[in-house]
């Protein structure tokens, strides 16, 4: 099912016989397609802001997966930038403007190279980890620990009262832009539990109960986001130091024009980027959807 936001739409398939078969893997390398990222997570673009795509794998690039006509995919990580006369874009922006094979793709590699970057040593000896399953998996050269990479859950939710939605916004983001509120689950809770505990922190508001809709990848640098719509009581929203620097519930009206006047940054309210969970719940909302 194809859903109006980035990174789910047109995904390789992953492949796992391939990953487990290092000699095909390998055979694959001189011809295969490499996505290529500098050690910031950016990409070199050419004159038309599509990404610059070479033949040939270096042996340490990981497997992401093959098209459905069977093409493989590698991808690649520089190990410092781009050279100064490449155009280059990240994953953001990308998002904007790339088709949804592309922007998916680079997704992927995103989150994966930040694993391997991030996770180059065993957690219980310290000792270095040698990444095989088609660079999906960091073997410890030390004491045989097994690491995998991780994706840390977070609920996103789209908070109503009935007849008005709950947003929230970060100090560092644009004027007047409003998102619905998130937050990581914590171990030894459920989803539900951690909306309403997230939401009471960020707000003070009470969730009484709250449904599933979908979920998207979030590569920043490695979660997924599972998209909520919940009821609440119209509690009065109260913000503190350590959360949001504002929430405040907002009318029908006012989300319909938000939508409307989508790239006014003048606008009184600013919402998420189209390519957000976020924004898809905030239209769910305001298409009638309720928990």
């Amino acid at each position: 099912m194809n859903l109006p936001f980035a990174f789910i739409n047109e995904p390789l398939e992953r492949a796992d016989l391939l990953r487990r078969d290092p000699q095909r893997l390998d055979a694959l390398r001189s011809s295969a397609y490499c996505f290529w990222l500098d050690a910031h997570g950016k990409v070199a673009i050419d004159a038309e802001g599509m990404p610059q795509i070479v033949r040939g794998v270096p042996e340490y690039a990981v497997f992401l997966g093959c098209t459905t006509s069977g093409e493989p995919w590698f991808a690649a990580q520089h190990a410092g930038a781009f050279a100064g006369h490449l155009a280059q874009t990240d994953l953001r922006q990308a998002a904007l403007h790339w088709p949804a094979f592309w922007a998916t793709l680079y997704a992927q590699a995103r989150a994966v190279l930040h694993w391997q970057k991030s996770h180059r040593f065993c957690p219980a000896c310290a000792q270095p980890l040698i990444y095989r399953h088609g660079g999906w998996q960091g073997d410890c050269s030390g004491c045989g620990r097994v690491e995998y990479p991780r994706s840390d859950p977070a609920v996103i939710v789209a908070v109503t009262d009935g007849e008005r939605l709950l947003l929230g916004r970060q100090s560092g983001w644009p004027a007047r832009r409003y998102s619905t509120l998130a937050g990581f689950v914590e171990p030894g809770e459920t989803l539900e539990q951690a909306i309403i505990r997230e939401v009471w922190e960020e707000s003070r508001v009470h969730v009484l109960r709250s449904r599933y809709l979908a979920s998207q990848p979030w590569p920043f640098p490695g979660s997924l986001m599972l998209g909520f719509i919940a009821h609440a009581q119209a509690d009065m929203p109260q913000t503190g130091q350590d959360e949001l620097e504002d929430a405040r519930w907002f009318s029908r009206d006012q989300i319909q024009a938000a939508m409307v006047a989508d790239a006014d940054e003048a606008a009184p309210l600013r919402l998420s980027p189209p390519t957000s969970i976020s924004r898809w719940l905030i239209g769910q909302w305001l298409a009638g959807e309720r928990a």
